[in-house]
């Protein structure tokens, strides 16, 4: 049967009968699809709901390792003897189902074949490559998508940073081809600034160096698929508030409202990333992406700033907002491009239909990090649910639920617990995830007061205990400390 319109996906993906796996550490991303897709569920390292989420499936045996990144989780997670038991349970012969990650490499892809599972993405080698801030820079000069002014160079010395960049200026922005959230992106203006970063930018084969420009962070989704790229809505991101990251520049959550920026500016980010799309389809890259973009704050200007080939923090936000619930869900297109149906739907009127402001309502998120240079073990933690914000801008918790729709107003929040009782609360550490209607920062990108009572409400809710205890120092013996120095999310 082929798909021809939406009401068609709506149908196929409610009677879907193969098993549908999204593996990773936290469930976070793709909060509720599970409500669209039938035989979905979450693989995570991570129970963020105490055992009451059905469609999440969490080992109950942990064996201590030191993970280096999300792919480690994933990969433990596949290997794990109760995770292969469960996928088994339900495969239907030697079709085990359908895989989708936040992050994979090429073992990833080898245990999936040894299980039977088909990774509903691209190869983790073109993923790989695309991920690359070097070559982003490249397809977007080749799609017609500018960048902020920047050299692409060798660097190894201050004095060289200085001669290759000598056009951009005195005031740099420098990163390397990989890097999330603010740790591999330096903003050098002296040589002393240089020195700070200097083993690391030298260490790479290639950099991207940057004239700095007064802009503000913003985001857009999107999904390459055979019939034309999908575009979601633009939105604001939130970088660097010292209340949530340590990282400068790091991001630390989005804010979804009709009137992100002026209707040019939207228009212009939209266009862009429609032409992105369709360059990485020439690339052989199908499936979902994100763009962020660069405004400048003087001149109007909207600059690419980078790339991630996958869902990512900001898909939360995406798949909940009121185009993706009158429609599908954006990821409903991902799984429909990586199925074996037919299908031919008109993305132009998609697209014009979610560029309409009546399309979209306002969410805002915030990635609460343990911000503090200290260690210690969690006693207590807010629980995974819905939360109250009262006059006296006391928070209270109200009721379990799986869902950001579950709150209602601006005074209610969705917080999804990331960290617990029994984990080690370090620096970068993420403690969880508040999500709620309506705006969190103002027109001039700042928090808000109601930001600032979440904030605080929720790290008032944890409580640990000093490294210094004892009962604490011999579970850091046994147990890796910061084995999540790297983001999960």
């Amino acid at each position: 049967m082929k798909i021809n319109n939406i009401a068609d996906v709506r149908r196929h993906f409610r009677n879907n009968q193969e098993p549908v796996y999204f593996i990773s550490a936290t469930n976070f991303n793709l909060l509720g699809i599970g409500d669209w897709v039938g035989n979905f569920r979450h693989i995570n390292y991570i129970d963020c709901f105490d055992g009451q989420q059905r469609n999440v499936f969490v080992p109950k045996e942990k064996f201590p390792r030191d993970f280096e990144s999300i792919e480690d989780i994933n990969n433990y997670l596949l290997e794990h003897k109760e995770v292969i038991d469960f996928i088994q349970s339900r495969a239907s012969g030697e079709n085990a189902g359908v895989a989708a990650f936040l992050m994979f490499d090429e073992h990833t892809e080898e245990i999936c074949r040894q299980l039977g599972l088909r990774v509903a993405f691209p190869p983790a080698a073109l993923r790989s490559r695309m991920d690359n801030k070097i070559e982003t820079v490249r397809i977007g000069n080749k799609a017609g998508v500018p960048s902020v002014p920047n050299v692409l160079a060798k660097v190894g010395s201050y004095r060289e940073l200085l001669e290759v960049s000598r056009e951009l200026g005195d005031d740099l922005v420098v990163q390397t081809a990989y890097g999330d959230s603010g740790h591999t992106t330096f903003f050098i203006a002296s040589e002393e600034d240089y020195y700070k970063h200097a083993e690391e930018i030298e260490a790479e084969p290639e950099v991207k160096i940057m004239k700095r420009i007064n802009c503000r962070g913003s985001a857009i989704e999107a999904c390459a698929t055979r019939c034309g790229t999908v575009v979601g809505p633009l939105m604001t991101e939130l970088v660097g508030f010292k209340s949530l990251t340590p990282y400068k520049g790091g991001w630390c959550g989005n804010e979804m409202f009709a009137g992100a920026f002026s209707q040019e500016i939207r228009d212009k980010a939209r266009e862009y990333t429609f032409k992105f799309g369709e360059a990485l389809r020439e690339e052989g890259y199908r499936g979902y992406f994100e763009l962020d973009f660069l405004i400048d704050m003087d001149n109007g200007e909207v600059y690419l700033g980078e790339l991630n080939p996958r869902v990512t923090g900001a898909s939360s936000l995406t798949n909940v907002a009121a185009f993706a619930h009158s429609d599908i869900p954006l990821f409903l297109f991902h799984l429909l491009e990586f199925s074996d149906v037919d299908f031919d739907l008109d993305i132009e009127e998609i697209n014009e239909r979610w560029s309409h402001p009546d399309s979209v309502d306002s969410w805002s998120q915030l990635v609460i990090k343990h911000t503090d240079e200290s260690v210690d073990l969690l006693t207590r933690a807010p629980r995974t649910g819905v939360w109250t914000l009262g006059e006296d801008n006391r928070i209270a918790y109200d009721h379990y639920s799986y869902h950001p729709h579950a709150a209602e107003n601006e005074r209610e929040a969705f917080f999804l617990r990331i960290s617990g009782p029994g984990d080690f609360r370090y620096e970068g550490a993420d403690l969880g995830i508040l999500i709620t209607r309506g705006r969190l920062m103002d027109d001039d990108f700042q928090l808000t007061e109601r930001a600032k009572a979440w904030i605080e409400g929720i790290r008032g809710e944890y409580a640990g205990q000093p490294l210094q205890d004892p009962v604490v120092e011999e579970v850091a013996v046994n147990h890796a400390i910061g084995g999540g120095n790297f983001k999960i999310l």
